[in-house]
């Protein structure tokens, strides 16, 4: 096999490639990029949750082939050399990398020991969606999620469902939720459950390309295939259940608040100064109808905060606490400049929703507030104090 490489060209496809290998891997083949050599040029790697097949452009085949390449060894150097072209050929599992007067030698992996990507050639299309709008649906969808863990599986996994005109990317680590939804183009109806650490490297690979273009998906029970321009990205999906979530979701409110999200981020940033010096890094929120929200954080031995904000404020007046971390993950997802939150009292479920849309919701359950959590002399007086300025 022997090339002619446009470095810079190149090197895109060789990037998408990367990241879906597994370097870790005792599988030496597996650390590697499978170049196949033809009228076209295509690039494959596998961690054997995830793979990617790519086409590259930039290269010209001199002379056809395959080879397994080393993925760190050439790629950084081709990161570093400063040549826009190269000169890459590989004889006998023997690599010669050549750029103007620098030159590199080394060894390449077997291909028959290269594992064979699965292919969505039986697969059935499921539904396309613009490549913005599922990008969009991933990061909303996913800020309800945790660190991937064995146990349930459904841990570290995202919902992707697809039902009518709409395909749904749902989150839960049992104590919050998100729900994003985009339009797409239905071809059937069907749920698969699939890692976050795949989708996300998906949202890396789409936000390479043209938002504006359409991403195909498919599926044959086992494994989504995303085609999108000149690459097709497989994930293996995770065989368990994903709870009931539409079951537990209520409707009722008692309170409402709305604020700016440029005023309330930037306060939850300062508590959090604090309150990350407590285990349960809890942020106690008091809403006065007609009024203002207070917010207060406190650590024993560190210290204590105390944010006011005007906000809009309707129903009843209500004290409630929050992990502090959860509450800001909600805000800082949502679009827009205004954040609505609404309350079920000092227990019940808390739902922050995108202003003036109904396709993202973010749920997340109140925690529970000690008496040394509050400030409540603290927080008369400041309010006063702020009053009489």
């Amino acid at each position: 096999m022997k090339l002619e490489i446009n470095r810079t060209e190149f090197l895109k496809a060789w990037q998408m490639a990367e990241h879906s290998s597994n370097v870790k891997s005792a599988m030496n083949a597996v650390s590697g990029i499978l170049v196949n050599a033809g009228d076209a040029v295509t690039l494959e790697a596998t961690d054997f949750k995830t793979a990617i097949r790519c086409t590259a452009s930039g290269v010209r085949t001199v002379e056809p082939g395959s080879a397994v390449l080393p993925v760190r060894l050439l790629g950084d150097f081709l990161k570093k050399i400063q040549s826009d072209t190269a000169a890459l050929e590989v004889v006998q599992e023997r690599g010669t990398l050549t750029a103007g007067r620098n030159k590199m030698r080394f060894s390449t992996f077997p291909v028959s020991e290269f594992p064979s990507i699965p292919r969505s050639d039986s697969a059935s299309e499921l539904a396309d969606a613009l490549a913005a709008d599922l990008m969009r649906a991933i990061n909303e969808g996913s800020v309800a999620s945790s660190t991937p863990v064995d146990f349930p599986k459904y841990l570290g996994t995202c919902l992707v469902k697809v039902q009518g005109d709409l395909m749904s990317v749902v989150s839960t680590d049992s104590k919050r939720l998100s729900i994003s939804k985009c339009p797409c183009e239905a071809k059937a109806e069907r749920e698969m459950m699939l890692p976050i650490p795949a989708l996300k490297e998906l949202n890396r690979l789409a936000a390479l390309g043209n938002p504006e273009s359409r991403v195909q998906i498919l599926n044959d029970g086992s494994t989504a295939w995303f085609r999108l321009e000149g690459v097709e990205f497989s994930i293996r999906c995770v065989e368990s259940a994903f709870p009931n979530y539409e079951r537990i979701l209520t409707s009722d409110v008692l309170t409402t608040l709305r604020v700016h999200k440029d005023d309330i981020l930037p306060a939850l940033e300062r508590l959090d100064i604090i309150a990350r010096n407590t285990p349960a890094h809890l942020v106690v929120l008091r809403l006065s109808p007609g009024g203002e929200l207070q917010m207060t954080a406190k650590a024993p031995d560190f210290g204590t905060a105390f944010e006011v904000l005007n906000a809009s404020i309707d129903g009843d007046p209500l004290r409630v606490g929050f992990n502090l971390t959860y509450l800001q993950d909600g805000v800082r997802a949502l679009r827009g400049g205004e954040v609505t939150v609404e309350f079920n009292g000092e227990e019940g479920q808390t739902r922050v929703l995108q202003e003036d849309s109904d396709s993202f919701l973010y749920m997340l359950m109140p925690a529970r507030i000690a008496p040394q959590d509050l400030l409540e002399a603290e927080e008369d007086a400041a309010a006063e104090q702020d009053r009489q300025a």
